[in-house]
C-alpha cells in the first residue's frame, strides 16, 4: 500500500539518489496528518459555537478545577501562545459570558480568570465530541500501537527541546 508520501520519495530517489530523504517518511506525513486532524476538530468545535483557540482556553480552565481559576500568564504558559493572542481570546469569551475575569484578593495587579457556569456547560458538552472525534481519528490503530505512537512521539518531542 503506497501514499503519497510514498511516491514523492521515489521521485527524490530517482532524481537525486545521493541524498537520504527518508526524514519525509516521517515528516511529510506528520505533516498530512496536522492538516486532517486539524480540519476534523475545527467541525467539531464548530459544531458547538468554537473555535480550537477558545476550545483551548475553556478546557485548560476545566481541567485546572472548578475552583482554581488561573491567571492570564498561566494560560499563555499552559497553552504556548502570546500573551497578546490570550488576551484577545479571554477578550471573545468575556464577550460570550463564556468566563469572568476577576481581580486577585490578594494581588490588585493579577487578573484571575475561571469559567461561568454557561463556560463550563459547554466544555462539558464539546469535550465528549472532541474526545469521539479523536478516537475515530485514531481507529485505524490498535490501542497497543496508539501507546506505541505516543510514546515515541513524547521522545521526538523532548529531544527538541
Amino acid at each position: 500500500m503506497t501514499d503519497h508520501v510514498d511516491q514523492v520519495l521515489a521521485q527524490w530517489a530517482a532524481q537525486r539518489p545521493d541524498l537520504d530523504v527518508s526524514p519525509m517518511a516521517v515528516i511529510g506525513r506528520l505533516k498530512q496528518l496536522t492538516v486532517r486532524v486539524e480540519a476534523e476538530l475545527k467541525r467539531t468545535f464548530a459544531a458547538h459555537g468554537l473555535d480550537t483557540p477558545s476550545f483551548d482556553v475553556l478546557a485548560t480552565l476545566r481541567r485546572n478545577g472548578p475552583g482554581n481559576p488561573l491567571t492570564p500568564a498561566e494560560l499563555m504558559r499552559s497553552m504556548m501562545v502570546t500573551s497578546g493572542a490570550v488576551t484577545q481570546r479571554l477578550d471573545r469569551l468575556q464577550e460570550r459570558g463564556l468566563i469572568r475575569r476577576t481581580p486577585s484578593s490578594t494581588d490588585g495587579r493579577v487578573v484571575l480568570v475561571a469559567l461561568t457556569e454557561a463556560g463550563l456547560a459547554l466544555v462539558d458538552e464539546t469535550l465528549p465530541d472532541h474526545l469521539a472525534t479523536e478516537q475515530r481519528l485514531l481507529a485505524p490503530l490498535p490501542a497497543a500501537d496508539r501507546e506505541q505512537l505516543a510514546a515515541l512521539l513524547r521522545t521526538l518531542l523532548e529531544g527538541l527541546t
